[in-house]
């Protein structure tokens, strides 16, 4: 151990000294700062105290602001709901006068035509075309294409009358006379097939000894074969250019047949599966339905659209009142979704023939009770009423919703008929034998049509009636923006069913379908009708005087839409098939027409927000909006805003700003716009804002109208371009934004 020094041990008392005078120092210190805390705290106090007080009065000064600014609104709300009413009264009042002039030329025009062909609305002339027309034994093909072209065009002008005719009587003669031309049609077209039909044998192919013939024009594309040579190894035909095969089990490949695949690029039969169905409800049904409508609310059930649009590829254009009323009563049942929908293309896909067929014998074996049960329940004469489960999983489980799925690229009629004679030459001599029968049905399979999908299994363990198999190449004039689903026509119930089709295969490179039927019958590809909504984004941008174009980003394409006055023209990127259509300047009616026949669909129905999960918003709030912003759409700019979602059911919120020039909108250049019922306002907060808030913005005013709204920041150019709006402009852009509703689908 080392030694302690005298240093060290001199300094241990000084430590200690240190050490209690430390202790003082630090309670010193202690105390100042404890003093220092308060005097912290109350001048922090005293700040805050001041800071309410400036916070409260602010808020009132802004309370007294704002309380100004409504009383300011109040006292002219009365002057510039009228301005707004006389400026639409007068347009309206503009656009009535010039369709009845319209009309009026439009009957000139059709009356100076003298070109022989009828007039549809007169209905001597038509009914005395029908006749006569049914009378001709002309059967060359040429000739009847030629003749059922000119029927079709009778065809087009007796829907456009229809959506423009209110009498109910008048009305009717219509479907009357329109159901007949379309009948005509379709027989000619037989007729002029069995004539082709007569002379096989003479003009069979040298290499399948068969015959094979495809004649086609801009309406119909019809594909002949005949069996001549009978080879019990024949499979099927490919008709290369028109993009059609089928294949025939082998009981047919022996069989004195002949195969017609007709396809029309128009569509006689949808329109009448709406109808059906509206006949076929009984009236307990439609008053549960009345029931559940009235108590719907208003913003759950958007009133029928101003353009009067309805859905399915014909009732675009067949807007007649008395269909309007049959629809309104399947309201309800169309929005429960359960009763008449599709099966998915992976339920079709993942169906084998042998569960098909098992489902189909079940469907049978279940029919047959339910006869047996009635037939009981009959003989008993039972007092108590039996209850009878409805028959949804039968029946309609399978029929196609036109509601939610629409029919593209026209109908293929498949059919197998029994050979006609063919002609005999003995000794110079050709006879035939004539028969005034016409085509006669080859019934397949014998026993029961329809009765399942792939028929029943026999005994022995094989199928004692294989389906035909089908093979269509996809319309270059119609996008399938998802795999296209079949579906075939039930002449007996009037409607489009999906069952009894089995081994479906898509194949997206070639763009060809290919299924299997359990028998021949007429069938369409189908889409679903709102497969594109909802919209992704939106803008509506000015392109000069009375010339706007609106762009939608919707779920799977992009589509613009240009309007120059009252004309519409489609513009989209990478749709060669739509040739057709693309560039083409058209009313917003036959627009919207074509566009849905080609499977671009961006506009909405009665019925969409039953199938598209939407941020429902007051209908009339949200009319009166498309009102106001096609009456400044030529100097307006608009375009959605993500809090639209967020503002609640009696608010709108979008984004507008004055834009002139062409090109598109700076960012900086938007502002947000809250409309209500009572009010509109422009907000305070922007498009990146963190929340929604409805704060005014600075320098702003409320006003009871959009258009005064708009109209309070607007430059000498942009209100020049507003005071020379053509209102035939107006009303298009207005009909543009109802049948796309672009503040609820967005």
């Amino acid at each position: 151990m080392l030694p302690t020094t005298n240093a060290e041990v001199v300094n241990m008392p000084a430590k200690k000294k240190q050490s209690k005078l430390s202790k003082a120092e630090k309670e010193r210190l202690k105390k100042e700062e404890e003093e220092q805390r308060l005097k912290e705290e109350e001048e922090a106090r005293l700040i805050a105290e001041q800071e309410e007080k400036e916070r409260l009065e602010r808020e009132q000064k802004e309370e007294e602001e704002r309380l100004r600014l409504e009383l300011k609104d109040r006292e002219r709300r009365e002057d510039e709901l009228n301005e707004l009413r006389i400026v639409l009264e007068e347009n309206q009042k503009e656009v009535n006068m010039w369709e009845a002039a319209a009309r009026e030329k439009a009957e000139w025009d059709r009356y100076m035509i003298c070109d022989g062909s009828p007039n549809p609305a007169v209905q001597p002339e038509i009914n005395t075309f029908i006749t006569l027309w049914k009378e001709d034994p002309e059967v060359d093909i040429q000739t009847i294409l030629q003749q059922c072209a000119l029927a079709l065009r009778l065809t087009d002008e007796l829907e456009l009358r229809l959506s423009q005719e209110t009498e109910p009587e008048i009305i009717q003669v219509y479907q009357d006379t329109l159901r007949s031309l379309q009948c005509l049609i379709h027989a000619k077209h037989q007729k002029a097939a069995e004539e082709i039909l007569k002379s096989a044998k003479t003009c069979s192919d040298i290499e399948t000894g068969n015959m094979q013939k495809i004649v086609r024009d801009d309406h119909i594309t019809l594909c002949l074969w005949a069996n001549i040579n009978k080879n019990p190894r024949f499979k099927g035909y490919h008709f290369q250019e028109a993009g059609l095969s089928f294949e025939l089990p082998k009981p047919l490949a022996m069989s004195d047949i002949c195969v017609r695949i007709l396809h029309t690029r128009y569509d006689h039969l949808s329109h009448l599966s709406i109808r059906t169905q509206a006949q076929n409800k009984s009236p307990a049904t439609e008053e549960e339905e009345e029931a559940e409508a009235d108590a719907e609310t208003l913003s759950e059930t958007p009133k029928v659209l101003e353009d009067g649009e309805m859905t399915g590829e014909d009732e675009g254009r067949e807007s007649v009142q008395q269909e309007k009323d049959d629809l309104q009563s399947l309201k309800s049942s169309e929005g429960k979704k359960s009763k008449v929908s599709v099966h998915s293309a992976k339920e079709g896909r993942k169906s084998s023939s042998l569960s098909l067929q098992e489902e189909a014998e079940d469907h049978s074996e279940s029919n047959v009770e339910g006869v047996t049960s009635s037939g009981e329940a009959e003989d008993e004469a039972d007092p108590e009423p039996t209850v009878v489960e409805p028959p949804t999983d039968n029946t309609e489980l399978h029929i196609v919703d036109l509601h939610r799925y629409t029919p593209l690229g026209g109908v293929y009629y498949f059919d197998v008929f029994h050979l006609p004679p063919q002609s005999l030459t003995i000794n110079d001599w050709e006879l035939t034998e004539i028969l005034d029968t016409g085509l006669q049905d080859f019934l397949y399979p014998s026993e029961q049509p329809h009765s399942s999908v792939s028929a029943k299994l026999e005994d022995s363990g094989t199928l004692s009636s294989p389906p035909v198999g089908v093979t269509v190449v996809l319309p270059e004039s119609v996008i399938f923006m998802q795999e296209p689903q079949v579906a075939r026509w039930d002449p007996v119930g009037q409607h489009w069913r999906t069952d009894c089709i089995a081994e479906t295969s898509y194949n997206s490179e070639a763009r060809s379908i290919s299924f299997k039927m359990d028998a021949f019958c007429a069938f369409t590809l189908l889409q679903e009708t709102h497969v594109n909504m909802l919209f992704q984004c939106w803008e509506l941008r000015p392109q000069g005087q009375d010339s706007v174009t609106l762009t939608i980003t919707a779920a799977l394409t992009e589509v613009s839409i240009s309007v120059q006055g009252n004309q519409c023209m489609l513009q989209m990127a990478q749709a060669p098939g739509l040739n057709h259509i693309l560039g083409k300047w058209m009313s917003l009616p036959a627009l919207q027409t074509a566009m849905r026949r080609a499977g671009v669909n961006v506009f909405v129905s009665e019925y969409s927000d039953k199938y598209v999960t939407v941020s429902a918003k007051d209908p009339l709030i949200e009319h009166a909006a498309y009102e106001q912003m096609a009456l400044v759409s030529s100097a307006f700019a608009f375009s959605r805003s993500q809090w639209n979602a967020q503002c609640g059911q009696e608010h709108l919120v979008l984004q507008a700003c004055e834009h002139l020039e062409a090109g598109p909108v700076p960012e900086e250049a938007w502002s947000l716009y809250l409309l209500g019922a009572q009010r509109s306002q422009r907000l305070k907060m922007t498009e990146k804002s963190d929340g929604f808030s409805p704060e005014l913005a600075e320098e702003t005013e409320f006003h009871s109208t959009f258009l005064h709204m708009l109209r309070d920041g607007v430059s000498p150019e942009g209100r020049d371009k507003l005071d020379h709006t053509h209102y035939l402009f107006i009303d298009t852009v207005q009909r543009l934004l109802c049948a796309t509703r672009l503040l609820t689908f967005s």
